[in-house]
C-alpha cells in the first residue's frame, strides 16, 4: 500500500525543502564567497579558512548552549511555535543582508547570527515530529522530511547558480548575482515555512505555571537526571555523537576535500549537487524498505556504509573518486539522518520533546566540531588529507558498536 502523507505532515515536510536550500548554499556558495571578500582584502588563505572555521564553531558553541535551554521554554504550551519563527526569522533575515555586504568582517558576523537562526529553528522543527504525526508513521515521516528537502534544494540553488556562473553573460555583474542569490534562497525558505506555521498546534507540553523560565530550567535539570538513568536514550545519543561525526564532517569538509583533489569551484558545485539528487531517490527508497525492515537494522547498514566509505577515503586522489565518493555518501547520507531522527523521537517523552531535541543537536553539532578538527590535525601532521579523512572510520566504528548495545536495551525495554 502507497504511503501517503497527511495535510500537516505535508506542511512539515515543506519546513525541510525551504531550510535545505540554505544549507546547500553555506556548503557551497557561501565559503566561495567569503574566499572572494577575504581574498579582496588580503586575507591570506591560511587565515580564510581559519576564520570561517571559527565562525562554524561559534555557531555551533552558541546553539549548543541555547538549545536544551530553549528547547525546555518550547516544551510549554504554545511556545514551542514562538520560539521557532522567531529562530527561522533571525536565518532569514540575516541571509538576505548577507548578499548586501562587501566587508569579510561582517559577512562572518552576520552569517554567525544567521546560521544560529537556522540551527535553532531545526532543534524545534525536529521536535515537532512528535506533534505533527504518529510514532508508527515518523520513520517514514522522517525520511520524507530529508527526501524532499535534499531535491527541493536543488531548485533555488540551480536558479542561484546560473546567476552566479553567468552573471556577466546576463549584464547584472557579480555583486547583483550574488544579493539575488540570497534573497531567492531567504524567500525559499520562509515561503516554504508559511504553511506550517498556519496549521502547527502544539498537541505535547508541559505546565509550567506562572514561572516559565525558572520552572523551564527545573524541568531541565530533571531531564539531565532522566538521562543520565536511561541507559537506552543515553548510549543511542552517545552512539549518534559518534557516527554521525563523520556524516556532518563529510559534508562541512567536501568544499576543502574537492579542492584538494584539484576540483575547480564549478566542478565542485556539480559534484555536491550530484549528492542532493541521489539522496532524493534513496532515502524514499529506504522509507519504504522500513515498512518490511526495523529501523536498527537499517541504521546499522547506514553507519557501516560510511564506516566502509570512510575507509575507501584513503585511497582517493582522482576528481572520478571524488564523483564516486559523492554518489556513495548520497545513497546513505538522507537516510541516516532521517531514521535517526525519528528513532530518536520515539524513544523519547513526548511531552519532553523540545528539550531532549534540544541534548540531540548538541550531540549532532558538537560531533561535527570534534570531526573536523581530527581531519585537520591528522592531515596536518601526515602530510595527507586522505589519512584525515579515513581516520573518520573510528568514530564510526565506536558509533556503531554503541547504537548496536542501545538497539538490544530498546529492544528489551519493549518488552516489559
Amino acid at each position: 500500500m502507497k504511503f501517503k502523507l497527511t495535510s500537516l505532515e505535508k506542511k512539515w515536510v515543506l519546513y525541510d525543502v525551504g531550510n535545505s536550500a540554505f544549507t546547500m548554499m553555506v556548503s557551497t556558495i557561501f565559503p566561495i564567497y567569503f574566499n572572494s571578500l577575504a581574498g579582496s582584502a588580503g586575507i591570506s588563505d591560511v587565515d580564510y579558512l581559519a576564520y570561517w572555521g571559527y565562525a562554524t564553531s561559534v555557531c555551533t558553541l552558541i546553539v549548543a548552549i541555547l538549545g536544551p535551554t530553549l528547547g525546555a521554554i518550547a516544551d510549554t504550551k504554545n511556545y514551542k511555535k514562538i520560539i521557532f519563527s522567531i529562530a527561522m526569522g533571525v536565518g532569514v533575515l540575516g541571509c538576505i543582508v548577507l548578499g548586501f555586504l562587501s566587508s569579510w568582517l561582517w559577512f562572518l558576523i552576520i552569517f554567525v547570527l544567521a546560521k544560529t537562526g537556522y540551527s535553532a529553528s531545526l532543534v524545534f522543527y525536529d521536535s515537532m515530529l512528535t506533534d505533527v504525526t504518529e510514532p508508527e508513521r515518523m520513520d517514514s515521516v522522517s525520511s520524507h522530511g530529508y527526501a524532499w528537502g535534499y531535491i527541493g534544494s536543488c531548485i533555488p540553488f540551480i536558479a542561484c547558480l546560473v546567476l552566479v556562473l553567468g552573471a556577466d553573460s546576463f549584464g547584472i555583474g557579480m555583486q547583483n548575482a550574488m544579493i539575488l542569490a540570497f534573497i531567492i534562497t531567504a524567500l525559499w525558505w520562509l515561503l516554504s515555512s508559511v504553511p506550517l506555521l498556519r496549521s502547527y498546534r502544539q498537541r505535547y507540553f508541559s505546565e509550567s505555571g506562572e514561572h516559565i523560565i525558572a520552572n523551564s530550567f527545573k524541568r531541565l535539570g530533571r531531564t539531565f537526571l532522566e538521562l543520565i538513568r536511561n541507559k537506552r536514550i543515553l548510549l543511542f545519543l552517545l552512539a549518534f555523537f559518534f557516527y554521525i561525526d563523520g556524516v556532518y564532517t563529510v559534508i562541512d569538509m567536501a568544499t576543502a576535500y574537492g579542492q584538494a583533489l584539484g576540483l575547480d569551484s564549478t566542478g565542485l558545485l556539480l559534484a555536491l549537487l550530484v549528492t542532493q539528487v541521489v539522496a532524493f531517490p534513496s532515502v524514499l527508497f529506504f522509507s519504504r524498505v522500513i515498512k518490511k525492515v526495523n529501523p536498527e537494522t537499517i541504521i546499522t547498514v547506514c553507519i557501516a556504509a560510511y564506516f566502509c566509505i570512510a575507509v575507501y577515503a584513503y585511497w582517493l586522489d582522482t576528481q572520478f573518486d571524488f564523483w564516486l565518493l559523492a554518489v556513495l555518501v548520497g545513497m546513505f547520507q538522507g537516510t541516516i539522518q532521517a531514521l535517526s531522527r525519528s528513532y530518536f523521537a520515539k524513544i523519547i517523552p513526548a511531552e519532553k520533546s523540545g528539550e531532549f531535541f534540544g541534548i540531540y543537536d548538541i550531540c549532532g553539532k558538537g560531533a561535527s566540531v570534534i570531526g573536523t578538527a581530527l581531519v585537520s590535525f591528522l592531515s596536518q601532521t601526515t602530510g595527507s588529507i586522505n589519512i584525515g579523512v579515513s581516520a573518520l572510520s573510528v568514530m564510526f566504528l565506536i558509533g556503531l558498536i554503541l547504537f548496536r548495545i542501545s538497539a538490544r536495551l530498546n529492544k528489551e525495554h519493549k518488552k516489559v
